[in-house]
């Protein structure tokens, strides 16, 4: 079966159990099918992985800005998502999402 990398937790899991984001010429969108013919992208149905995503990851991995339209209609599924996937919470080495970390403290990876 084949395996896809989620962006938000970079946890590879079957494609099926992933749901698929795909830039398209008129904006980004969900691909409930997963076959659309365009770049793409994978997000587990957690809503802390959508998040992530959101903040950047996603973006990067479709190699685009997302608009506000853009936003708009990924935040209006996301609300639909539970907190966490069952997924995520069996593994315990997905590295924690440190965003807001205060680096300002940190020299040469050394808290000071």
């Amino acid at each position: 079966m084949p395996q896809r990398t989620c962006v938000g937790c970079r946890l590879t899991l079957p494609k099926r159990s992933l749901t698929r984001v795909v830039r398209r010429p008129d904006g980004v969108y969900i691909d409930p099918t997963g076959k659309q013919a365009c770049r793409g992208a994978y997000l587990h149905n957690a809503r802390s992985c959508w998040e992530r995503g959101l903040k950047g990851a996603l973006a990067n991995a479709l190699k685009t800005e997302l608009t506000v339209d853009d936003r708009s209609r990924l935040a209006s599924f996301m609300d639909n998502l539970s907190l966490d996937s069952p997924e995520i919470e069996q593994h315990e080495d997905i590295p924690p999402d440190t965003s807001s970390v205060d680096t300002s403290r940190m020299e040469a990876g050394n808290v000071i």
